[in-house]
């Protein structure tokens, strides 16, 4: 028997069995590292998120629930709104620094820059670029104020106190015209932005351009910092970004058809490179003929059924507001989808982003249903996203 085995082994062209064993020890060994490696990588993907999440997972808790809201939907007036929202910490230090509408978007810019700050480094890029919406944000406001000849006070009610542009807040506030805004931002990404898009938007008045061109330079900047995903949390990442690149390039669209636009005059503002819809049915969509075009230019996609339930709001009214508040509950969603699937990873700061934007949206709605008249509760109910 002894000698079978040994014949064996030589026939294998081992010189000996010891020599057959080291081998085979060797093999066994390696198969162990590759089960363990293969076992414990999600396990190392998911540790850097562990303290980012227990951060994420605290405020989670703080949004409001529908019984909340309720209760500010019945409040008498905009003061009543405003005392709950002296209730919670999160809002009570901005409620009276601010006017209403700058206190939510400040508290929301809060929460933006926590998670920037927080967020492992393989998805660090993304998140500080997001920090740059609220940069895009305050020159779109002073701008438009600028054009309305809104005063200082006036325009500073407008701006978010975060952002890279700190530091250039008061000079763009202080400008006297549009002119001086883009002298003020000299030295800035933004610059050769604007200095393309600001003479169309004085010349029309129209805010696409200048809205259009800001917005497509953060997405843009938003897929390059996904574009090669390192894991399932960069992946999820891209997910979420392509659905918002998509979203984006709807509304465009739908608003340009309303507006009469043509081909070439949108055609600049586009991204390409979202979740589904690639350049070739962007192109499509830009040359439908009208809004019922572009929807039925979706069939396939999951923007169709979406968009096509808004469509009989859209033929009463003539607005788009259906259809902005649809892709931007598809945006929610694709959130909280990711937020499921990845419970210890990347999850749960998209979902927490994502559900603090609505709730900031809801309570815009609120305010403005209490500040204006004829809003009954059952109206302001009906309006929340």
């Amino acid at each position: 028997m002894a000698e079978d085995i040994t014949s064996l082994v030589t026939g294998l062209g081992f010189p000996s069995i010891e020599a057959f064993l080291a081998v085979m020890v060797l093999i066994i060994a390696v198969f162990g590292v590759i089960v363990v490696i293969s076992t414990i990588r999600p396990v190392l993907s998911m540790f850097p998120y562990t303290y980012p999440n227990a951060r994420v997972r605290a405020r989670i808790g703080r949004i409001f629930n529908d019984k909340q809201f309720q209760e500010m939907i019945e409040a008498a007036n905009i003061e009543e709104v405003k005392n709950y929202l002296r209730g919670y910490p999160d809002y009570a230090k901005y409620i009276d620094q601010y006017p209403l509408e700058k206190a939510l978007d400040t508290q929301l810019a809060e929460n933006y820059d926590l998670v920037a700050r927080i967020t492992p480094e393989n998805s660090r890029e993304a998140f500080k670029f997001l920090l740059k919406k609220w940069d895009i944000q305050n020159i779109k406001s002073i701008i438009i104020a600028k054009k309305a000849g809104l005063n200082h006070e006036e325009t500073l009610d407008l701006v978010i106190p975060f952002g890279e542009l700190s530091d250039k807040l008061d000079a763009l506030v202080d400008a006297e015209d549009v002119n001086e805004v883009l002298s003020a931002l000299e030295g800035t990404e933004y610059t050769p932005i604007l200095e393309d898009v600001i003479p169309t938007y004085q010349e029309t008045g129209m805010l696409l351009p200048l809205e259009a061109s800001l917005d497509k330079y953060l997405l843009e900047n938003l897929l390059r910092s996904v574009t090669t995903p390192e894991d399932d949390n960069t992946a999820y990442l891209k997910t979420y970004v392509g659905n918002m690149v998509d979203g984006t390039n709807l509304k465009i669209i739908l608003r340009a058809k309303v507006d009469g636009l043509k081909f070439e005059d949108i055609e600049p503002y586009m991204i390409s490179d979202g979740y589904q819809i690639r350049e070739w049915k962007l192109k499509d969509l830009m040359e439908a003929e009208d809004v019922a075009g572009v929807v039925s230019g979706l069939e396939g996609t999951e923007y169709a059924p979406l968009l096509a339930e808004s469509m009989a709001t859209y033929n009463e009214t003539g607005s788009i507001g259906a259809f902005e508040t649809a892709l931007d509950n598809h945006v929610v969603e694709t959130a909280k989808k990711i937020s499921l699937k990845n419970q210890f990873g990347i999850g749960p700061m998209i979902g927490f982003l994502s559900r603090k934007e609505k709730e900031i949206k809801n309570l815009k709605i609120i305010a403005r249903g209490k500040r204006e008249e004829g809003y009954t509760p059952a109206m302001i109910k009906e309006m929340l996203v």
